[in-house]
């Protein structure tokens, strides 16, 4: 059986934290049709980073791929159709069909409710809260022995805020940043920059557009230097590392949320 395609906690507080590329799950009619190797599937995914979830009073980890439905694109974009949809890779052993994209469309369309259901709720509790929208990217695309991409474009920690509105929440995002800054890394410190590689998807503008004035939803983008892009390895120490650096994040965004 199928397991859930996410899981919500609710917790007391007013953070809440997000892993929705995180899941590498398929229902048996996408699974069928799918011609990606699962290899391929889960270097486009974003693997372990539901392992940060622990740091927020609230969380929301996605097991369904991203394949078979993209949470963080508009709706009309969110089921891969072809290869320009999804980094060139080839998608499908045939087409899928329609009823295949509707029920996928569905799941989507049920997400949203949740986790507007999800924010409302905390919203009501707390006056103001923050979404941490969290995401991985590769820097080593030309393959597992070539130079890793250019670190100046590249940050470890990339912070999108692109659908932010600073006026009200400049204060919220830059504790987050200053803290995972100097927050001790692997025997230095993370680098962290605004909106360099990403400036955020279609969940955290939905939240910041909905929640205008009383919900800030960040888009943190990790490189994957906690893994190995290309065999899918995990490195434990920096996992951890990272989790111990947004944990004192998330203690900082408490300290700017407090009146």
């Amino acid at each position: 059986m199928t397991r859930a395609a996410w899981e919500i906690e609710r917790g007391a507080g007013p953070i809440i934290a997000t892993a929705i590329h995180a899941g590498h799950d398929f229902r048996p009619d996408v699974a069928k049709r799918h011609v990606l190797d699962e290899a391929t599937r889960l270097r486009e995914e974003d693997p372990f980073t539901d392992r940060w979830l622990g740091i927020a009073d609230s969380s929301i980890v996605v097991h369904r791929s991203r394949f078979e439905v993209d949470l963080n694109r508009p709706r009309q974009g969110a089921v891969y159709r072809v290869p320009e949809d999804a980094w060139g890779l080839d998608l499908w052993r045939s087409d899928p069909g329609q009823d295949v994209i509707d029920a996928s469309l569905a799941l989507y369309d049920e997400f949203y409710r949740d986790l507007g259901a999800l924010c409302d709720a905390v919203a009501d509790t707390h006056g103001r809260f923050v979404v941490l929208d969290l995401h991985s990217y590769n820097h080593r695309r030309g393959g597992p022995d070539a130079p890793v991409d250019d670190p100046s474009e590249n940050p470890e920690i990339n912070v999108g805020t692109g659908t932010v509105d600073r006026t009200v929440w400049g204060s919220v995002v830059d504790a987050f940043s200053a803290s995972m800054a100097v927050h001790p890394f692997d025997g230095g410190t993370l680098d962290v920059r605004e909106n360099v590689r990403f400036r955020g998807g279609h969940m955290s503008g939905w939240i910041n557009e909905r929640y205008s004035g009383r919900g800030c939803a960040l888009a943190i983008e990790m490189k994957k230097i906690f893994m190995d892009e290309w065999t899918g390895e995990p490195r434990e120490s920096m996992i951890a590392g990272i989790e111990d650096a947004l944990h004192a994040s998330t203690q900082a965004i408490r300290g700017a949320l407090a009146p």
